[in-house]
């Protein structure tokens, strides 16, 4: 058996505890897939990706047939749940894998589980790893939406940010995509960036909504620990990005994009419409169910959280013995899983109910009503919301609310 020095043994047949399995399907159940690979590697990225250089060349084809090898074990792990409601591809890049590839992956979900009528699938994909053709493809194989890395507009923020791509091909892989017939179109950005200035991020924000695409996300870029941008800002060769330079940026974001037709659901995230809310990612705020395949991958079935070996080579490895690829895992608390959903359900525009609060956290909710913090009309509802200003501050509404 594998473990993390934090987490349970994961069982070699990667068996679940049978109160995991009560209810599965009834929370929503949705598959993600790491693909671990990328051309290069950008200066700001921690996630588990690997370069060819790094692997000795990336071996696709293998990494294809490992992942095959681990729906076959979860087969067994969850028989019958109900059908898959949305498919996820992320990394890592999952177009360096070609469509045919992808499909194969695709088609394979859809043996084991079933995909439900009308399920989202998505692949995220940066800009330059796609074409006309490549994007036909992915769309004949049955992906149905494609979240496009453009991060910014500006050639400056993006030689910082180690990105590969022109300040152009983002919004041009946009059209390209609904051109292929996608019908749901999304463009990441990054925003307070080291050097980047109020133009440069409205002319990302004016890039973004000329494209034409029904969602966008935006994330305030965070210093990870061992990415060569944490190194340039240890040795002062950049500085530091700055809250209040982020919170100008936020509300930036909130006015270009209302404007455009986009609205909030979720703190990062606006959509044209609610088909166009990203429904895999809904599943996870709204604490449903989930079977994450590839290296590193994490999964969510009934308050069990596990997670497999990062190590391309090593989660093949394990798979090929017969074994589970799980690295460890850990059996959720009552009280972990109402920490997890007044966490990410506040961040939803739906807000959370008042009434799966404590005492002492309805009592705080009132005081964060009244700082102008949560949205009075949710509030009048029973619920908590947050309020443009409580957007800005969502992390210390949250500790407010969890009462600590």
């Amino acid at each position: 058996m594998a473990q993390l020095p934090d987490g349970e043994p994961v069982p070699d047949d990667g068996a679940l505890p049978e109160s995991a399995l009560t209810g599965v399907g009834g929370r929503g159940f949705g598959v993600y897939l790491h693909v671990p690979f990328c051309a290069s590697r950008c200066g700001y990225c921690d996630f588990n990706t690997y370069t060819a250089s790094e692997l000795g060349g990336a071996d696709t084809e293998g990494y294809v047939e490992a992942v095959l090898a681990e729906l076959a074990l979860a087969a067994k792990v969850l028989p019958a749940p109900p059908r898959v409601d949305t498919v996820f591809v992320g990394g890592g890049t999952p177009t360096l894998l070609r469509p045919d590839q992808l499909g194969r992956l695709l088609e394979a979900v859809d043996r084991t589980w079933g995909l439900a009528p009308g399920a989202e699938v998505t692949t995220e994909a940066n800009p330059e790893s796609v074409d006309p053709a490549k994007l036909r493809a992915l769309r004949a194989a049955g992906f149905t939406r494609i979240s496009l890395g453009m991060q910014s507009a500006a050639p400056g923020v993006l030689r910082i940010l180690d990105r590969q791509h022109t300040a152009g091909r983002a919004p041009q892989a946009a059209t390209e995509a609904r051109e292929a017939g996608f019908e749901h179109v999304n463009l990441d950005l990054i925003y307070g960036t080291p050097g980047e200035g109020a133009d440069d991020f409205a002319a990302s924000l004016a890039a973004v909504t000329g494209a034409g695409v029904d969602h966008v996300s935006a994330y305030a870029l965070i210093v990870e620990d061992g990415t060569r941008l944490a190194a340039r800002i240890r040795r002062g060769e950049i500085a530091a990005p700055d809250d209040d330079v982020a919170a100008d940026r936020y509300l930036a974001a909130e006015a270009a994009l209302t404007a455009a037709g986009l609205d909030w659901y979720e703190v990062s995230n606006w959509a044209a419409d609610e088909a166009a809310r990203c429904a895999h990612n809904l599943l996870y705020w709204r604490g449903g169910d989930w079977w994450g395949l590839g290296p590193g991958a994490h999964s969510h079935v009934g308050g069990v959280r596990w997670w497999n070996v990062k190590h391309p080579a090593r989660y093949a490895a394990r798979l090929a013995e017969g074994l589970s690829p799980g690295l460890g895992r850990e059996v959720l608390t009552g009280e972990q899983r109402h920490t997890e959903e007044v966490l990410l359900r506040l961040r939803l525009a739906e807000g959370l109910p008042l009434d799966v609060l404590s005492p002492d956290g309805r009592t705080a909710a009132g005081r964060a009503l009244a700082d102008g913090l949560l949205e009075p009309s949710a509030y009048a509802d029973g619920r908590a919301a947050l309020t443009l200003r409580g957007r800005l501050l969502a992390d210390a509404v949250v500790h407010a609310l969890l009462a600590w």
